[in-house]
């Protein structure tokens, strides 16, 4: 009989040190890539799906029937919960930021071609015109009603709900005792525990230096922890030339025009990845010097940015920052 609880007791401490099989998934969503890694007895696949397309169906200004569109075209007042947990927590960077970021922006976007509609160049009385229309203080919320100022603004919801998306994966796994996990939705990332390498995850910044294709990337850094979220932000990729000129995708709300910041590419560690992704986007607009300021009020965020200065490029990081960066082995 001993021999019998000896042997049971050898299973049981054997099993609870085998670890659970990492699964992975990937696919195209939202206009870009997503991979997700998590450590589990149960594949998730399709729930893990059903959570992302929540952003499609409510904040896609790309569905002609989301929440986002219907309210944009002037059919619907009514929002759901998930806008309004974005609502929120836009509206609270907003004022942080003094409205360098805002979800109005869409009329600005639009008109840039960097928008649901690929509109020619604009000209300088045509940005003026559509400043009238940008600012979430021209917005109020009653009851489950989004009520607009103007009937011509029109809400850009792209800079804050990839990282919700990525919220809702992660909290659905930790809904469900997922302990290791890593949520990548085009670079936007948020990861829990450790990954199959028994180890934090780790992360690659790329550097701004233009979009050169996956075989010409450089790494700027490679970061690595065990909870938390991070975006960057950069206007190296998405842009086009005009007579010679560069124009980023990034609009600064508060001028009307793309911006043109010493700030090349901000990232963002944050405690959820709608919040990296929202102020990782509004330090491009402010530029390095606001950014900082932002950023020493804040003790939930830490940043890393790389800037241009006399012609070179640099890089400005918080010292918590510091040390989620993996030094050379």
């Amino acid at each position: 009989m001993m021999r019998f609880f000896v042997f049971i007791g050898m299973i049981c401490l054997f099993s609870a040190c085998v670890r659970e099989q990492y699964r992975r998934i990937e696919g195209k969503i939202y206009g870009t890539y997503y991979r997700i890694t998590y450590e589990a007895k149960e594949d998730f696949s399709e729930k893990l799906k059903a959570e992302m397309e929540k952003v499609n169906a409510s904040l896609s200004m790309f569905n002609p029937r989301s929440v986002v569109a219907r309210w944009n075209r002037g059919e619907s007042e009514e929002v759901d919960s998930l806008f309004m947990r974005m609502f929120q927590a836009a509206e609270k960077i907003n004022r942080e930021t003094k409205g360098a970021f805002d979800i109005t922006v869409a009329p600005l976007a639009n008109a840039w071609g960097f928008g649901y509609k690929q509109n020619r160049f604009p000209l300088p009385e045509e940005i003026d015109s559509l400043l009238q229309y940008i600012g979430m203080e021209k917005l109020k919320i009653a009851g489950c009603h989004l009520l607009k100022e103007k009937k011509e603004m029109e809400i850009d919801a792209s800079s804050i709900a990839k990282g919700l998306g990525v919220d809702l994966v992660a909290e659905f796994l930790e809904g469900h005792k997922v302990r290791n996990y890593m949520v990548d939705i085009g670079g936007e990332i948020r990861a829990k525990g450790e990954s199959d390498k028994e180890r934090p995850w780790r992360i690659g910044i790329d550097k701004p230096i233009g979009d050169v294709g996956v075989s010409g990337r450089e790494l700027q850094m490679i970061i690595q922890f065990t909870g938390g979220a991070i975006a960057t932000s950069g206007n190296y990729r998405n842009y086009y030339i005009h007579e010679g000129k560069k124009y980023a995708h990034t609009i600064n709300p508060r001028t009307g025009y793309p911006v043109q910041r010493d700030i090349l590419s901000s990232s963002v560690y944050a405690p959820t990845c709608m919040e990296a992704d929202a102020y990782a986007t509004a330090f491009m607009v402010l530029g390095l010097e606001e950014s900082k300021k932002i950023v020493e009020n804040n003790a939930e965020i830490e940043v890393c940015f790389v800037y241009e200065q006399e012609g070179e490029n640099k890089v400005w990081m918080t010292e918590k920052f510091k040390d989620l960066v993996v030094k050379e082995e």
